[in-house]
Order: C-alpha cells, then structure tokens, then sequence
C-alpha cells in the first residue's frame, strides 16, 4: 500500500510563486492547506479573492492564521506534516517565526522548506542590492539546520515569468525589436524554470528521503542556456537577426550603483547569473541533489517550449 501523502501547509500561497506551488501540491494529491489572514478578501482586491476562489475549487483549505501571530501558526502547523513557505522579500527575516512556531506545535513536521527557489544563496558572488536579500535566506537556512527541524532547501535559479518575457535582458520590459543588451560576453549559462515546474519539482521533494536534509537543485538540462544560446534561439524562431551590444562588467556594476528599484535589483540578478555564471556549479551529493535526474518522469517546459508563447 502506498503510504499516505503528507499534508502540506504553504505560508505565503497566494504570493507570487506560492500560487504555483499550492497549485501543484493540490493537483498531486496531497491535502494542502493555505495560511491566510483572512478567508476572504478584501473587495479592492478581485485578484486575490479569486485566487482563493480558485484554491478552495481545487481542493485546498485555507486556515485562518498570520506569521505575526504565534498561536495561530502554531495552531495551523498542528494540522500538517509539512510546512512550506513562499513569503516575500519584505518577510523573509521573520521565517524564524515559522521555526519556533514548527517547534512549539510538537515536533511532529517531517520537513520544513524556506523561502528560496533562486539562486543558491550559500554559493554565489552576487552584489548589492540582492546580495542582502541572499545573505537573509543564508541565516535562515542556518536557524533551520540548527532547529534540528528536517529540511529541503530549493535552488530554482531564475522565474521564467521574470527573465523569458524581456529574454534575458535586465532592464528591458518587452522583446527586442532590433537590439538586444547582453550583460558581459554573453557565455556564462543560467538556468531557466517554468513556475508551474518549479512548484512540481518542489512537492515531489517533500515526501523524498533523498532530499531530506539537501539543497534541491532545479536544472532541467534543456533550460540551461548562456544569453547568446537564448538569443540566438528566439532569432531561428523570428527568421531576425538583431543587434548585441555587450556591456562590460565594469559598466554593469556602475548601473546596479546608479539603477533604481527594482532595475537594480534585476541587473545585480542578471549579473550574478550572466557575467559570474552563479547557477552552475558542480553539485556535491553531500549537500545537493538535482530536481530532474530525481524525477526524469517530469514532463518539464523547454525554454524552446516558452518561448513559443511569444510568436
């Protein structure tokens, strides 16, 4: 018989990714519960009262609680095996909140999952303004492996929804049309995941002996493509050819001192990936271990497939 799947709660499910993995957690069968402040929206925010419409149609359970509010974390964590979170930049120091909570409900929670799926925050050379926001998760990740609580820690590289849309380029909001900017030479390869895979990828962890303790890396190998590889594969799409014009890193860095938020924040993420080539590395299997060749019956989007959108 098959042992029963575990029940996952996901603190920060109706946040930019955490949508997609309470999607994907109700879609496999696990009872999936959402913390929400409230289970019903607020009336200037149509979007997320459809969105917790369309949680409760696929089955999943809101409970009412708050990550400020200890009792009734606490009281939500009692319900379930496994605790997600998917909080927001703005939250992500008050993970620590979701540790005592897991402690108090009575060490039963078989794992524990922070909020990450980016780049792995113990292994790169990002700068400023993201480097703080890594140098955050770093400390979480530390408070849960001192916790003793079991974890799985998931580096998912970059949002396909955030960096495909423009391809690939920092400060641009849209598709080139006759120039694309190229951070560096253009050879250093990232890693590109749909937001739907990445929530796939991420339950199939929480059950799995094998990621127990582990950073779950996402690198589907058809998605690992430098910025010249992305855009010569939209040019063969376009039948175009466009112009690159190459920044030298030393000018890069110049923009993520001068940039705005969020174009900072943006650069200093294309940077990390494009010019210092952070999303890949050798994964040691003392510390990590790799989404696709765990899960090869996952039928994950191509970077080739996502961009089709955009024709």
């Amino acid at each position: 018989m098959a042992s029963e799947k575990s029940k996952i709660l996901i603190i920060g499910g109706t946040g930019y990714i955490g949508k997609f993995i309470v999607a994907a957690s109700a879609r496999s069968g696990h009872p999936t519960f959402a913390l929400v402040r409230s289970t019903t929206a607020p009336a200037d925010q149509p979007a997320k009262a459809k969105l917790l419409s369309d949680f409760q149609a696929a089955g999943v359970t809101p409970v009412q609680g708050d990550l400020y509010d200890h009792e009734s974390l606490v009281k939500a964590i009692k319900q379930v095996d496994v605790v997600i979170s998917t909080v927001g930049f703005m939250q992500l120091n008050d993970q620590t909140k979701i540790i005592d909570a897991i402690k108090d409900a009575g060490g039963h929670i078989k794992r524990f999952l922070p909020s990450e799926f980016g780049v792995d925050v113990d292994r790169n050379n990002a700068v400023e303004p993201a480097k703080s926001t890594f140098v955050i998760k770093a400390q979480i990740r530390r408070a849960a492996e001192a916790s003793g609580i079991p974890y799985t820690f998931v580096s998912s590289n970059f949002f396909a929804g955030y960096f495909l849309p423009a391809l690939g380029q920092a400060e641009a909001t849209d598709l080139p049309t006759d120039k694309v900017v190229i951070l560096g030479d253009g050879n250093p390869k990232a890693i590109f995941l749909n937001e739907d895979d990445i929530g796939t990828y991420t339950i199939k962890a929480v059950d799995d002996p094998r990621t127990l303790n582990r950073v779950l890396y996402l690198r589907p190998p058809a998605n690992i493509l430098s910025h010249n590889e992305l855009v010569s594969l939209w040019e063969k799409k376009t039948g175009k050819t466009f112009e690159r014009v190459y920044v030298p890193e030393e000018q890069v860095l110049k923009q993520i001192q001068e940039a705005p938020l969020p174009v900072n924040v943006m650069l200093a993420l294309c940077h990390s990936a494009f010019v210092k080539g952070d999303h890949v590395f050798n994964i040691d299997p003392s510390f990590g271990v790799e989404a696709s060749e765990l899960y090869p019956d996952v039928k994950y989007t191509t970077v080739d497939e996502y961009l089709n959108r955009f024709l």
